[in-house]
């Protein structure tokens, strides 16, 4: 990870190696905190944040079903968001950044409300997180072993830290057997997610994507969505079962950090022509468009630094 200048942690930029934590802080121990991932890209008119209002907004969300009270509203983390970017003094083509709001130093044991709230913004440069090669090329992707958990043992729609466990064993053992990602199916045997993205396959001309039953409601997924319908593609919200990703023309992944990134092999079967497909790279294409601010017709998802 590349070190930035300044981190925002209760309201203050602190350099950053001096945002620290207690290592009794409640979250290292019992698992409660949410987090975001927004990313900004260098336009030619200064940085731009892709939809840092919905991304804020789903932290709070997320916040409020975990039971965790972060005392600023939207429009204080937009703005620190902003000023976190202008103090950084970035010069990448794009930067990550991660709001996130934890349990601190103060009670221990499972209960967790007289924990100290702490909120944090960190932003650095980050690249392709599936890689370079991956946005052209495309990656394979493992179906994992394990499941995503049921609705009746977890909040799946909340973007906390304690969901991503199960993520981080289905991606060892996606990676330990030699792929870049794991899928993760539903209890009931139906595609949830990727370890850190949504899911997307096309058939016959149609854009096909699981419904968010059990799993995060994806900011960048419902951009794809829109983006594909304004270009005239159908696009279809039902359960997938691993069967018909097999037989996918195209498959790829949505997500913030992975942004669309092609999927040309699925459990060593290949995916259509075993490369990116057409309306992948026409949809890859035009939502590279959007966030560099070449596309007037989204420029409402970009808030300007």
């Amino acid at each position: 990870m590349d070190k930035a200048k300044y981190i925002w942690m209760n309201g203050e930029f602190k350099p950053w190696d001096e945002a620290q934590t207690h290592v009794l802080s409640h979250t290292l121990h019992y698992g409660n905190g949410v987090i975001e991932g927004t990313k900004a890209y260098k336009t030619e008119d200064g940085y731009a944040i892709f939809r840092l209002n919905d991304h804020t907004k789903r932290l709070l969300e997320s916040a409020k079903m975990t039971l965790i009270t972060i005392p600023y509203s939207v429009e204080e983390l937009n703005e620190a968001q902003l000023e976190l970017l202008r103090k950084n003094e970035f010069t990448g083509d794009n930067v990550y950044l991660r709001p996130f709001a934890f349990l601190g130093y103060g009670v221990m044991g499972v209960y967790h409300k007289n924990a100290p709230v702490q909120t944090v913004l960190a932003a650095w440069e980050w690249g392709a997180y599936l890689g370079e090669e991956g946005l052209q090329k495309g990656i394979k992707l493992k179906i994992a072993s394990m499941t995503r958990p049921a609705n009746t043992s977890n909040m799946g729609k909340a973007k906390a830290t304690a969901n991503y466990l199960n993520s981080q064993m289905a991606k060892y053992e996606a990676i330990d057997c030699g792929y870049d990602e794991a899928l993760l199916l539903d209890d009931q045997g139906y595609v949830a997610e990727a370890s850190g993205a949504c899911f997307f396959m096309v058939k016959d001309g149609k854009l096909i994507s699981p419904p968010n039953d059990n799993s995060l409601e994806s900011i960048t997924q419902k951009t794809v969505i829109e983006v594909a319908q304004d270009m005239g593609y159908e696009v279809i919200r039902r359960r997938i079962s691993r069967e018909e990703i097999y037989v996918a023309d195209e498959a790829f992944l949505t997500g913030t950090a992975a942004e669309i990134t092609p999927v040309r092999n699925v459990d060593a079967r290949i995916i259509g022509a075993g490369c990116r497909g057409p309306i992948t790279e026409k949809i890859q294409s035009t939502y590279f468009d959007i966030v560099f601010g070449r596309n007037e017709k989204y420029k409402h998802y970009l808030t300007y630094i």
